[in-house]
Formats: structure tokens, sequence, C-alpha cells
């Protein structure tokens, strides 16, 4: 039998920004408004998502902790590259989604975790990097995370609802920034990967988008635009 290898095993982990996370929460939040859902014992990289419930807010939080544990290959092309290389990453989600004590990815609103533990591990296993403005399909032919939802990819958007001094935790020289998630339709993405993410970004503000998370969402491309395009009109 051939033994498995962690493939980030060669990588240099920065374990303690687990705990920064932890105490930036700290900062924010009771303790007892926070609880975490673990990653099952993995062999690759270890990325747990906490679930906050604020008292005074209309929504509730989920949160990655690991996807800042290794660092991001960014584009030497990107502007200040150092400052983009760790990343975690943040959905906001209505105070009615509930989901139950353990995660095994198989619960109804389980595919609302996983978009977040998906797109955190993307750049890692494909040594690349993930931005604002980037979007990560679920799978490559399209098809939806899961046969509770239409979403069939993600965009990394800023946080319009927190500032600086949540969505960037800065000590030892180093940052980590917190993005938001937007759960993209399959005629979103086939349009921000034509049209650029300006164009994409345009549509949600006209749209007056919101950065909670609604499960039944417009859709930015009505389908008949799409038709239209076809038929040549």
């Amino acid at each position: 039998m051939t033994e498995y290898k962690n493939p980030f095993s060669d990588k240099k982990h920065y374990h303690e920004h687990a705990e920064w996370i932890d105490e930036h929460l700290d900062k924010f939040f009771d303790e007892n408004l926070i609880t975490v859902f673990h990653e099952i014992p993995t062999l690759d990289l270890h990325l747990d998502v906490y679930f906050i419930k604020p008292e005074n807010a209309q929504f509730n939080i989920l949160l990655t902790s690991g996807m800042s544990t290794l660092k991001m290959n960014v584009s030497e092309q990107a502007e200040n590259p150092t400052k983009l290389e760790f990343a975690e990453l943040m959905m906001l989600i209505p105070k009615e989604i509930e989901f139950e004590q353990v995660y095994s990815g198989e619960n109804k609103n389980d595919w609302i975790i996983s978009i977040l533990k998906q797109t955190a591990k993307f750049p890692h296993f494909y040594d690349t990097w993930i931005g604002i403005g980037h979007t990560i399909q679920a799978k490559e032919d399209m098809t939806p995370y899961s046969n509770e939802t239409e979403f069939v990819g993600a965009l990394i958007l800023p946080s319009v609802t927190f500032g600086k001094d949540f969505t960037e935790i800065k000590k030892d020289g180093r940052k980590i920034n917190i993005y938001n998630v937007l759960p993209l339709y399959k005629n979103e993405m086939e349009y921000k990967i034509e049209n650029g993410y300006n164009k994409l970004l345009n549509l949600l503000i006209k749209s007056n988008g919101k950065e909670v998370l609604d499960l039944n969402r417009k859709n930015l491309i009505p389908k008949k635009s799409f038709w239209n395009k076809i038929i040549g009109n």
C-alpha cells in the first residue's frame, strides 16, 4: 500500500495564526457567542470554521481558520504582494440558518460551510492565490455545490459591513486579510469570466446586492439577455 504524503509537508506552516485569529475575535465577540466546526482529522490542510452569533446584528458569521496557515503564491504582478500572502474567508448568513452540531458535509446547510472550506483550500492545492475580484468554481464543469442550491462558484469581495479593524489582522510584520465570499450562479460566473470583475461588481451594485447570504437571491444576469445574445438581438 502506498503511503499518503501530506502535499504541504515541505512548506512552512504558520500555526500561530490560528491563535492570532482567536485573539482577534475575542476583541469583538464574547466567547459564548462563538462555536467552532472542527476539521475532521485530515492529512492535508487543517481548516476549522468559526460560527459566530452576534447579539446585536441581523446576521451570523462563518469565518475560516486555517487558510492562513500556509502562505499563498501571490503573483508578482499584484500590488504589494507580501500584503496579500495570508487570508481567511467569511460569509455573513441569515439568523435563521442553523447547522448540525458536527459538520459532515452532508447535512442540509453544510454546503454553505463547504463553500468556505473548498475556496480556502483552493489556492494551496493549486499553488496560486486568491484575492478581491477572484472567482472559484465549485467544480470544473460548473455544477452546483450541492443539490440544495444552484450556486456554482464564489466571488471574493471586500466586506462592506466591517471595517479594516476587523478585516485585517496585523502582527509581527504580517497581515492576514479577511475577505467576504459571495456565491454565484452559473451565468454570473460566465459573465465575470468574459467581462471581468468590475462589470460584475457594477451589476451587483445596481441590484443593491447585500453582503448577507440570500438563498433566493435574484440572478444578476437574466436568462433573456443570454438568449438575445445568441440570436443576435
